[in-house]
């Protein structure tokens, strides 16, 4: 145990491991042993092996003895891309935490189920680009960290020792990060070589990045203490492609006591900034990144923290892409993947943008560092699977790139919409009543972003009603289940109709004619007929939202008046609460469980299910359209026979024949339709539902296939009572 606490301490974390294994052989059982030894595997970066052991951890002791091993657990599980089960540990954190609101481990609980939310809708998106890791003659088994291209040069960083031995047990007590180099030809990389005149025998050097001349580079010198680096930004000139006259920038940048690391130069309002990451005393959590400005080459001004970006977590290392006026920055605690992300911030109107997490395939659940950019390619560093490794997948950083995928001579037309049904279902989320309250008309002019922006400054109400009545630890956990409901789909509902938005948009501007199906919900509470039109309003909020985005990008499109011949319509089915938990309250004098309990918030939504192709011979959608699709029976005696008439009508201008009519079973009888309906003929017929086999709410449907694109479902209602 001593030796493997040694080893650990100099961040030898596989020799520590190993010696952790033989002190576990003795006694497998010690929280003590388990806990540092997870500890090792999460240094060691085997997440799979430290989510394994992190579990053992808190199902011995709770969280009482080692309160971050649930938050560990969590994010060893989100590490491994495992989000369903980090998900479910991550809730099981932020109600064990809940205590203190205020720190570091319940706001990082919270924050992480919106982001394993998030990561499991997103995960497998697809990007238009090649993703591969450079070549063996930079990557290496050990880690290595791209920096810049300059002059054809990839500088990079690689963390190698002068000896090892097959085992990976290292024999001489040089295992530094040392600057590299290595020729760039198109896409040959030439063996690399170390920058001699910025190598350092004890010390570790890395990063890098030139002033806006050219003439001046800044890089990191690190020194060991204790498995961490105490780090300091150097400055040295360049020129005739040699470095020299380095020195360190003085305490304003380099703050004594602190690390001080990975500088990044960039243009801002037309002054030079000095970008970097550090951990001082007036950062928010961990490692911030902050900057300077860069007077006469030599003169730095009032070192400001980047408070917009910088949160409880670590933020480190920045990049600014001067063209596009950028900056690239890795975050652990902003919404990602895994350990580290990669995200954006876009200086427009005199101000960064809020950060913008860049997706795959930049980011994994592995931790993802110095993105740059070189003309049309970027580099991500990361340890990721698809990494070189001798024994752990995880254990160390490749060097990888991506560019655009290369323009196809002929371009061939897209034949389905699979990325936006893949995207499918978009939920959204209501307060009950809304939109209008106590209307019964079926349209609306509230726009769906409105009245999410209403639901959820409503939170505190849901906590505090869900949780009246209950004890202390019964109504914390209530007022959590009831946060995480917004969390997990309300807030989420509007992210995925976010990307939903901007796929729908891009296929309209190609022309494509799309028609969107959208059905309602509502919760039991109101009478059926009323829900009937309350879940039109609510498909109206959403087609409100989407005509008014962007100053009416959409209009066009909805209006049927787009240049290109693009066209988007929707088809509406108002469910009413017909497929709602029957379990749920409808007493209006109890509305802790029939409003504000997660159960009767999870059906007030509306939902996007499908998106299909308009076809061209196909003016109308739906051939037969009903005047009253629904029919509530009220209350009934079980055993009763219903008899409900419904109207059809024919409303394309040619005949119309129904080839199939699908009933859900033999409680339904309905007449044979064997003729064709004339254009604009209406027909009405009677449908009788036998509800001997039924008690309490009841919803029975009628499907129309007419050989169109969208068949007609009418619906009969009833509740069924002794």
């Amino acid at each position: 145990m001593k030796f493997a606490e040694e080893q650990y301490e100099k961040g030898d974390y596989y020799y520590a491991k190993e010696y952790y294994e033989k002190a576990l052989l003795y006694d497998s059982s010690s929280v003590s042993i388990l806990w540092k030894y997870a500890e090792t595997l999460r240094a060691y970066q085997d997440y799979p092996n430290a989510a394994r052991y992190y579990g053992k951890v808190y199902e011995k002791e709770e969280a009482r003895l080692y309160p971050n091993s649930l938050i560990y657990y969590g994010m060893m599980l989100k590490q491994s891309g495992n989000y369903e089960a980090a998900l479910e540990v991550f809730k099981r954190a932020k109600k064990r935490y809940a205590r203190d609101k205020r720190g570091f481990a319940y706001k990082k609980s919270r924050e992480e189920i919106s982001a394993c939310v998030w990561a499991k809708s997103t995960i497998d998106d697809s990007a238009d680009v090649v993703f591969t890791n450079l070549p063996e003659t930079v990557n290496t088994k050990n880690a290595e960290f791209g920096h810049l291209v300059f002059e054809n040069k990839l500088l990079f960083s690689s963390l190698r020792a002068d000896s090892v031995h097959t085992n990976e047990e290292v024999y001489e007590n040089d295992y530094h990060t040392h600057l590299y180099y290595s020729d760039k030809q198109d896409d040959k990389y030439t063996r690399a070589d170390v920058v001699k005149e910025l190598f350092y025998k004890k010390m570790n050097s890395g990063n890098g990045s030139f002033s806006l001349d050219g003439k001046r580079f800044y890089f990191s010198l690190c020194s060991e203490g204790e498995a961490t680096y105490r780090c300091k930004i150097m400055v040295a000139r360049y020129e005739d492609g040699r470095w020299a006259d380095i020195d360190s920038l003085g305490e304003i940048i380099n703050e004594p006591g602190t690390t001080t690391t990975q500088p990044a130069i960039g243009e801002v309002m037309g002054d030079e900034w000095l970008f970097f990451a550090s951990n001082r005393e007036d950062s928010k959590g961990g490692m911030d990144i902050y900057f300077s400005v860069i007077k006469n080459g030599n003169q730095y001004g009032k070192v400001k923290n980047f408070k917009s970006i910088n949160t409880m977590g670590n933020e480190v290392t920045p990049y600014f892409d001067r063209e596009n006026k950028v900056l690239y920055f890795s975050s652990d605690f902003h919404e990602g993947y895994g350990g580290f992300d990669v995200f954006e911030a876009r200086f427009e109107n005199n101000e960064f943008s809020k950060p913008k997490n860049l997706g795959v395939p930049v980011n994994s659940p592995a931790n993802d560092l110095y993105y740059f950019t070189y003309g049309d390619t970027a580099y991500v560093s990361s340890n990721r699977i698809g990494s070189l490794f001798s024994k752990n997948p995880t254990c160390c950083s490749d060097i990888f790139k991506l560019y655009p995928t290369p323009e196809p001579e002929i371009e061939i037309p897209e034949e389905t919409l699979e990325e936006l049904n893949a995207r499918l279902p978009v939920t959204l989320y209501f307060h009950n009543d809304i939109p209008n309250p106590r209307s019964w008309d079926t349209t609306t002019t509230v726009n769906y972003i409105d009245s999410y922006n209403d639901y959820t400054q409503m939170l505190p109400t849901y906590q505090k009603e869900y949780a009246k009545g209950l004890g202390s630890e019964r109504a914390r956990d209530a007022e959590e289940d009831i946060e995480d409901f917004f969390i997990e789909y309300v807030d989420q509902g509007v992210r995925d109709l976010q990307l939903f938005r901007d796929l729908l948009l891009k296929e309209l501007q190609k022309g494509a004619k799309i028609n969107v199906q959208v059905k309602g919900f509502a919760s039991p509470l109101a009478k059926t007929d009323y829900n009937v039109n309350l879940t039109k309003r609510r498909i109206a909020s959403l087609v409100n939202y989407l005509r008014a985005y962007e100053g009416g990008v959409f209009a066009p499109f909805m209006k049927n008046t787009a240049e290109n011949g693009g066209r988007l319509v929707f088809t509406e089915i108002p469910f009413g609460e017909y497929v709602a938990d029957q379990l749920i309250s409808d007493n209006p004098n109890d509305k802790k469980n029939s409003v504000y309990s997660r159960a009767a918030a999870m059906e007030r939504k509306i939902e996007i299910q499908s998106v299909t192709f308009i076809v061209e011979e196909d003016s109308l959608i739906q051939a037969l359209t009903a005047e009253k699709r629904i029919i509530d029976a009220g209350v009934r005696k079980p055993g009763e026979k219903i008899e409900v008439e419904f109207s059809i009508r024919n409303q394309t201008s040619v005949p119309v024949k129904i080839t199939a009519v699908t009933i859900p079973c033999n409680c339904i009888a309905v007449p044979e339709f064997d003729r064709e309906f004339s254009p604009g003929e209406t027909v009405r017929f009677k449908a009788t539902l036998d509800t001997s086999d039924f008690m309490g709410h009841t919803v029975k449907s009628i499907e129309i296939t007419t050989g169109y694109a969208q068949n007609l479902e009418l619906m009969i209602s009833v509740e069924v009572k002794e």
